[in-house]
C-alpha cells in the first residue's frame, strides 16, 4: 500500500470515466464495393455524370464494368492524400468478418478481387484469343502510355505557381521524360560548359508520335467488336476506352480531333461508354 501522505496527495487528483463520444470520422458500414475517384467533369447530381475525368481511375472503372461487375459505388470526395501512397483509385470492398470501415486496396490489387468476384480468373491467355494476341497487347499498352498518355498530358494547362506553392500534397505524376521513347534531350547540349538539367520537350515531335499512334490504333481495331479480335472484353480495351474517352472530352483541338476524326473509334468509344456506365 502507498504511504498516507501519498495517498492523500493523489486524491487530490481523482480519475473519472467517461461514455465514449461518437465522432462524426468514424468509418461508416461498407455494404457495397466503393471506387475512389477522381472527380467526374459533371459533379452535378442531375447530370449523372460518373466517369472519372482521370484517365487512371477511368481504366479502373471500365476494368470492372468489362469484367461484368455490376453494383459498385463511387466516391470523389476523398483527395489523394487520402488514398494508400497518395494514389487514386482505390477500392473500398467490405469485409467477411463485417468490420465497419471495410478494407482499402490500392489499384494493383483490383484484378485479383475482380477475379474471386467473377468466380474465376481470365487464365494465362488473360482474356486474349491466343498467345501471339497476348504479347501484341504489351505494345499497345506500351504505346497508350506512352506516346498518347505524353500528348493527352500535354493537352492539361498547368497549375498556376500559386497553386503548386500552396498545395500540402501535390498529386503524383509520371514525368514525360518517363512516358516518351526515346526520352528527350537535355536543356543544355554536349558543347555547353553547364551539366545536363531539364529538358528540351518537342512538342511537335510528341504530337507526330501522338498522330502515328492513334492511327495505328484505328487500324488496328477495324470493325473488330474487341480489339485485337478477342472475343470478350480484356484489360486492353479498359485502358484503349479511358484514353479515347479523355481525348475526345479534351479542350485541346490538335489532340481531340485525331480520334473524332476516325469513325471507329468514335463509334467504339461510345458503344463501350454505355456498358461502363451501367455498371456504377
Amino acid at each position: 500500500s502507498l504511504p498516507t501522505p501519498l495517498r492523500h496527495f493523489f486524491s487530490l487528483f481523482p480519475v473519472y470515466t467517461h461514455a465514449p463520444v461518437p465522432s462524426p470520422y468514424t468509418a461508416r458500414p461498407i455494404n457495397a464495393p466503393t471506387l475512389w475517384i477522381h472527380p467526374p467533369r459533371n459533379e452535378s447530381p442531375e447530370l449523372e455524370d460518373l466517369l472519372s475525368s482521370d484517365v487512371e481511375c477511368l481504366k479502373w472503372q471500365a476494368y470492372l464494368a468489362l469484367r461484368d461487375l455490376s453494383g459498385i459505388y463511387v466516391r470523389w470526395d476523398i483527395t489523394e492524400d487520402g488514398a494508400i501512397d497518395g494514389r487514386l483509385p482505390n477500392l473500398q470492398v467490405p469485409t467477411k468478418d463485417g468490420e465497419p470501415g471495410g478494407e482499402l486496396l490500392a489499384a494493383h490489387l483490383i484484378p485479383e478481387w475482380a477475379d474471386g468476384k467473377a468466380g474465376a480468373g481470365l487464365g494465362d491467355l488473360e482474356g486474349y484469343a491466343d498467345e501471339a494476341a497476348r504479347d501484341e497487347s504489351r505494345a499497345w499498352v506500351s504505346l497508350m502510355e506512352g506516346n498518347v498518355h505524353a500528348a493527352l498530358a500535354l493537352s492539361y494547362p498547368p497549375p498556376s505557381f500559386l497553386a503548386a506553392l500552396i498545395t500540402p500534397f501535390p498529386a503524383k505524376h509520371r514525368s514525360l521524360e518517363a512516358m516518351l521513347n526515346p526520352p528527350p534531350a537535355p536543356l543544355t547540349g554536349i558543347s555547353s560548359l553547364l551539366p545536363p538539367y531539364g529538358t528540351h520537350l518537342d512538342r511537335n515531335n510528341v504530337m507526330l508520335q501522338y498522330r502515328d499512334a492513334i492511327a495505328s490504333l484505328s487500324e488496328r481495331l477495324g470493325t473488330d467488336k474487341w480489339f485485337l479480335g478477342s472475343e470478350t472484353p480484356t484489360a486492353l480495351d479498359a485502358l484503349v476506352f479511358a484514353y479515347l474517352h479523355c481525348i475526345l472530352h479534351s479542350k485541346d483541338s490538335a489532340v481531340r480531333i485525331e480520334v473524332a476524326r476516325r469513325v471507329n473509334l468514335v463509334a467504339w468509344e461510345l458503344r463501350v461508354q454505355g456498358q461502363i456506365r451501367s455498371a456504377f
